[in-house]
C-alpha cells in the first residue's frame, strides 16, 4: 500500500531505524515483537526496520484514545499500519486484551509496549501484566524482545517534529513463558531481556 511505503520512506529518512537482528532473524513465525517506548514514532521504527513481507503480517498495538480518533491520525493508523486498537480507559465491558486476542487468533504477529506509557529515558521502565497474560494464552507465540536505540532523544515526550538522529532497532532472542513461572519474574525477566539489548 502507499501510504505504508510512504510511512517506511519518511521514518528512514528522519531516524534511520536501522535493524541489528542480534538474537534472531526475520522469520514468518508468528511472533509478539515488545520494546522499550520512548516516543509517538516507535511503532513506526520498529515497523519500518522489519522486511516488507513481516510488515505485511505484523500489527502494531496502539491506544484507541490517541489514535483512534478521526483525522489523520486515525487513518494512518488504520489504512497505513493496520494497528490494532485498544482501549486504555476501559469505558466498556470489553477486556482491554481482547483485540490483541482476536488479532492473535488470526496469526497475526503484534508490536507491543508494555511499560503502556512513553517515559523519556533510556531504559524502559515496569511492564503492565498484558505480556504476561499474553504468552499464558499463546505458548506457541515467540517473544521477541526490541530495543529502541535513541529514539528517546530523536522525539521526546512533547516534541512535534523529530531530530535527525540515527536510531537503531535491537531485535534480540525470543523468550518464552517457564513452566509454572509467576508473572513478576517473567515480567522482570522479559524486562531485562530489552534492556540486555541497550
Amino acid at each position: 500500500m502507499l501510504i505504508s511505503q510512504c510511512l517506511v520512506f519518511l521514518v528512514r529518512l528522519l531516524v534511520g531505524a536501522t535493524p541489528r537482528w542480534l538474537g534472531c532473524q526475520p522469520s514468518a513465525r508468528q511472533r509478539i515483537y515488545f520494546a522499550n517506548h520512548t516516543s509517538h514514532i516507535d511503532t513506526l521504527a520498529i515497523w519500518s526496520a522489519m522486511p516488507p513481507s513481516l510488515r505485511k503480517t505484523t500489527r502494531p498495538v496502539a491506544a484507541a484514545d490517541y489514535w483512534g480518533r478521526s483525522g489523520l491520525r486515525s487513518y494512518l493508523a488504520r489504512r497505513g499500519l493496520n494497528a490494532v486498537l485498544v482501549d486504555r480507559q476501559r469505558t466498556s465491558e470489553k477486556h482491554p486484551l481482547t483485540p490483541l486476542i482476536d488479532a492473535l487468533d488470526q496469526g497475526d504477529s503484534l508490536i507491543i509496549f508494555p511499560e503502556g506509557t512513553r517515559l523519556p529515558q533510556r531504559l524502559p521502565g515496569a511492564f503492565k501484566s498484558g505480556l504476561f497474560h499474553l504468552a499464558q494464552k499463546f505458548p506457541g507465540v515467540e517473544l521477541v524482545p526490541v530495543y529502541l536505540e535513541n529514539l528517546h532523544r530523536c522525539m521526546p515526550k512533547g516534541a512535534i517534529l523529530p531530530v535527525p538522529l540515527i536510531c537503531t532497532v535491537r531485535f534480540g532472542e525470543p523468550l518464552s513463558l517457564r513452566v509454572d513461572e509467576d508473572k513478576n519474574t517473567f515480567l522482570a525477566r522479559a524486562r531485562q531481556a530489552v534492556e540486555d539489548l541497550a
